[in-house]
């Protein structure tokens, strides 16, 4: 008898077996299109989890996860399934684009429609072929363009499901944020299916130490899952900061943009995190933290138009403590000995 849930575009998936399939997608005009993913299940029953990426198509550091992620030896001792989605968004990562060819934000169009827009469509596909199936998303992404990301993780903090396994992805920073609707985590959340976001870097960017942090964190969620073997060698963990809220500093000028502050940096109310200068004039603006917190995005352009976001501030109450807490991370992220996994499994690369 057929299990509809492990039957992927008409394909089903047999325990231990890893399968590629492409499910169709309306055509791209004349030029058929397919939405590629890859599903590896276990020879042992257990949660199905979905990874996927590239929901917008200039979001690349995902791709580049997974690819790595589905490498790993230790998948064969997988319980359950895990169903990767490496570009959800095939139309726009042609053309290196956030969105689709109608100009729609893909992750604002769900759970969609048969009959609605093509980002619709595109939605109810992912919705009913991966989305309804699982137990647990992990969502890939990195800042936009021009902005980048510290490694973090955002969900809902009082899911405690959510909040729990957030910690245990490890990266330096669990934010909650807030349901958007016709987001993926707003949809999956009606399913009764949490999902983690995690945002690292810099769109149409590859940046390896978020590119590590991100392949290690879903082995760790994984772990915690319960869907992998536990570490037997101890190692200490990385408790990450959580932040209740955050807010953008914004450019009080026009002009070029001189930080003095970096990803990773805590900042104090009242501290000049950026100067705004006149090529020809001597004065310059100063732009200062208007609360004490932690900086998880910024700018990557030296010009600014006043009134644009400079800074991402996650807010925090110790500063001392998120401080340690970042160095530890900066120092350790790429730890290679963290990267062995049980029974001289392969080490990620």
């Amino acid at each position: 008898m057929i299990d509809n849930k492990y039957v992927f575009g008409g394909v089903e998936v047999q325990k231990g077996q890893k399968v590629t399939i492409n499910l169709e997608l309306p055509k791209l005009y004349s030029t058929p299109t397919k939405l590629p993913i890859r599903v590896i299940r276990g020879k042992k029953d257990g949660p199905m989890v979905f990874i996927s990426a590239a929901i917008h198509g200039d979001e690349l550091n995902g791709i580049e996860i997974i690819r790595r992620l589905r490498k790993l030896n230790i998948l064969n001792r997988l319980k359950g399934t895990i169903v990767l989605v490496p570009i959800v968004n095939v139309y726009g990562i042609m053309t290196l684009s956030r969105y689709l060819p109608d100009r729609r934000d893909l992750n604002r169009s769900f759970p969609g429609s048969t009959k609605g827009s093509l980002a619709s469509r595109i939605a109810k596909i992912f919705f009913d072929e991966v989305l309804v199936k699982c137990d647990l998303g992990i969502d890939l992404h990195t800042g936009a363009i021009h902005r980048s990301n510290l490694p973090q993780v955002r969900t809902n903090i009082k899911d405690e499901r959510a909040f729990a396994l957030a910690k245990a992805f490890e990266a330096p920073i669990v934010l909650h944020s807030d349901l958007r609707d016709g987001s993926l985590r707003a949809s999956a959340l009606e399913n009764d299916t949490p999902v983690l976001l995690y945002e690292a870097g810099e769109a149409l960017r590859f940046d390896e130490k978020s590119i590590r942090i991100g392949v290690k964190g879903i082995v760790n969620v994984l772990r915690e899952f319960d869907m992998l073997p536990k570490m037997t060698k101890k190692r200490a963990y990385k408790t990450p900061i959580v932040s209740r809220n955050s807010n953008w500093i914004r450019a009080n000028g026009s002009g070029m943009l001189r930080t003095v502050k970096a990803l990773g940096d805590t900042v104090t109310q009242g501290e000049i995190i950026a100067y705004i200068d006149e090529p020809l004039d001597d004065d310059s603006l100063e732009i200062k933290a208007t609360f004490d917190g932690v900086i998880i995005g910024k700018s990557q352009i030296p010009l600014v138009q006043e009134g644009d976001a400079v800074f991402h501030i996650a807010k925090l109450k110790d500063l001392e403590v998120a401080e340690n807490k970042i160095e530890y991370f900066s120092e350790d992220a790429i730890e290679q000995s963290e990267f062995v996994e049980l029974n001289n499994e392969e080490v990620i690369e």
